[in-house]
């Protein structure tokens, strides 16, 4: 067996008083009541998500390829390309934040 790591791309945003996390190469969601709350949640969704989707033989190559809509993925670039030009204190301060998530996995 050889490692490999699965890359998946993810944002947070505060709606309202909770905080959604959003996984865009799974098409998964979480919320929490502080941001930290929200990642640990998605953190631990991808990881159960993956771990299921690996076992599984007969749809799990579906499984890793089903992607979130066209509105998240606009979403997530929006928020990191904010982020990377340096506007987070003008646009999004304390309300949005993108992230990449290196899963180790373990594929024969």
């Amino acid at each position: 067996m050889k490692n490999k790591d699965i890359v998946a791309r993810c944002y947070l945003k505060k709606n309202g008083d909770i905080w959604v996390g959003i996984c865009i190469d799974f098409c998964l969601a979480t919320q929490g009541e502080s941001m930290e709350e929200a990642k640990k949640k998605l953190e631990e969704q991808i990881f159960f998500y993956v771990e299921e989707a690996l076992e599984d033989k007969t749809y799990g190559n579906q499984l890793l390829n089903r992607k979130a809509p066209l509105s998240s993925f606009l979403a997530y670039y929006f928020i990191r390309i904010i982020n990377a030009i340096k506007l987070t204190h003008f646009v999004c301060k304390n309300t949005a934040t993108a992230f990449s998530e290196a899963m180790p996995l373990r594929l024969a």
